[in-house]
C-alpha cells in the first residue's frame, strides 16, 4: 500500500515535538511512534480554551508552538495563573491518575497548536512501558517545583518585588556589576500575567526601573545594567 506522504510528514513532525518534550526525551524511536499512534494534533486560535476545570480527561498536551495560559478562576472572579507553558512544554499529565477531571482552565494566549496525547492510549502503554511511567513522574515533580516556586514569587508583596526577583532568578551572577542581557520568549503581556498582575501595571513597574537605570528595554531584550544593584535592590523590598 502506497503512504501518504502528508499523513508521513506529519507523523514526522509529532514524533520531532515528542523528542523535544522532557518527558519523552532519549525515548527509543519505536517508543515515540507508538505514542504518535495515540496522539492528536489540535490548532487552537488566540483565546480558545483548551478545557476548563472539572472537564473529564481527555488526556495530557504538549505545546508544539504558541503558548498556553493554565490557570484558575477564584470566588471573586479573579484569574490565577497556574502556569503559562510553552513549545516542548508538557501538562496535564496528573490527570491521567484522577477521575475528577482538569484541575483548572487551559486558554491560548496566542496562535498554538498543542499535542493530545489521549488518555486510554497511554495508559494502555504504560501497562507495557513502566520505564514511561516513572519518566512521567519526574516530570510532573518538576512542575510542582516549578509551582511552588510560581506560589512563593506571588507571596512576594508588590509587583516590583516580583519582577526584580523573576529577573534577579535568570541572571548568571546576581552578584556582578557587569550588565546581562535576557531575552523575553514571551510577550509582556504574558510575563504580567505569570507575575499575577495586568499589562498596565507591569508597564508602569518596567518603567519605574528604568528611570531608576536598573534596567533599559529593547523590544524583547532587557538589560540588567547591574544585577548586584538590582538584587539590593529586591533585598530592601523584602526587607533583608
Amino acid at each position: 500500500m502506497m503512504r501518504n506522504p502528508l499523513n508521513e510528514l506529519r507523523r514526522t513532525a509529532i514524533v520531532a515535538s515528542l523528542r523535544n518534550c522532557q518527558l519523552f526525551a532519549g525515548l527509543p524511536s519505536a517508543d515515540l511512534h507508538h505514542v504518535t499512534d495515540i496522539t492528536v494534533v489540535k490548532p487552537l486560535e488566540k483565546g480558545e480554551y483548551l478545557f476548563h476545570e472539572g472537564e473529564p480527561s481527555a488526556g495530557f498536551y504538549i505545546v508544539q508552538r504558541g503558548a498556553i495560559n493554565v490557570h484558575r478562576v477564584n470566588a471573586q472572579g479573579k484569574e490565577q495563573v497556574i502556569h503559562i507553558f510553552r513549545a516542548g512544554e508538557s501538562f496535564a499529565e496528573a490527570t491521567l491518575a484522577i477521575d475528577v477531571g482538569y484541575p483548572g482552565d487551559a486558554r491560548c494566549l496566542e496562535p498554538s497548536q498543542v499535542l493530545l496525547v489521549q488518555k486510554p492510549g497511554i495508559l494502555e502503554l504504560l501497562r507495557k512501558q513502566p520505564e514511561l511511567g516513572l519518566r512521567m513522574l519526574a516530570s510532573m515533580s518538576l512542575h510542582l517545583r516549578d509551582l511552588v516556586g510560581q506560589l512563593d514569587d506571588l507571596a512576594l508583596k508588590d509587583v516590583e518585588t516580583r519582577l526584580a526577583n523573576w529577573l534577579v532568578r535568570r541572571c548568571p551572577n546576581p552578584n556582578s556589576t557587569e550588565p546581562c542581557t535576557i531575552e523575553l520568549t514571551m510577550t509582556k503581556r504574558v510575563l504580567a500575567a505569570e507575575l499575577g498582575t495586568v499589562s498596565e501595571t507591569f508597564s508602569r513597574t518596567l518603567a519605574k526601573l528604568r528611570e531608576q537605570k536598573l534596567l533599559s528595554v529593547n523590544k524583547k531584550t532587557l538589560t540588567i545594567h547591574s544585577p548586584a544593584r538590582l538584587l539590593a535592590l529586591l533585598r530592601a523590598n523584602l526587607g533583608e
